[in-house]
């Protein structure tokens, strides 16, 4: 079934896939992320930090695939309506969390010299 509206221009039909595809793409390395987190050595960071950074990167990854079509969807269809594209609160949250991630394993790194 074919969406209300017009079509819209190809080039931001095919812009929208591409960041669809790099939502998904990003939630793959998330997730590579968690495991090599998981699977570092127990005496580089206390064994539970450790496990806590595999959670919250897996998580990141989750939520990044979870939200990628929904965005895509609301995306193509404010093309198709000529409407103001959504916000793109997955950014944020993606943003933060690396951030805090990668802010806890710099000072684990720094507290284990």
């Amino acid at each position: 079934m074919k969406s209300p509206g017009h079509e819209p221009d190809p080039r931001f039909t095919l812009a929208n896939e591409r960041t669809f595809l790099t939502w998904l793409s990003t939630s793959l390395a998330l997730s590579a992320g968690g495991v090599a987190m998981a699977a570092v050595p127990e005496d580089v960071f206390v064994p539970w930090m450790r496990t806590a950074l595999a959670v919250v990167l897996v998580f990141l990854s989750a939520v990044s695939a979870a939200m990628a079509y929904p965005r895509w969807r609301r995306v193509q269809h404010a093309l198709r309506n000529a409407a103001p594209l959504p916000p793109p609160a997955l950014a944020s949250i993606l943003g933060y969390g690396v951030a805090v991630v990668a802010v806890l394993a710099l000072i684990l790194i720094l507290l284990g010299r």
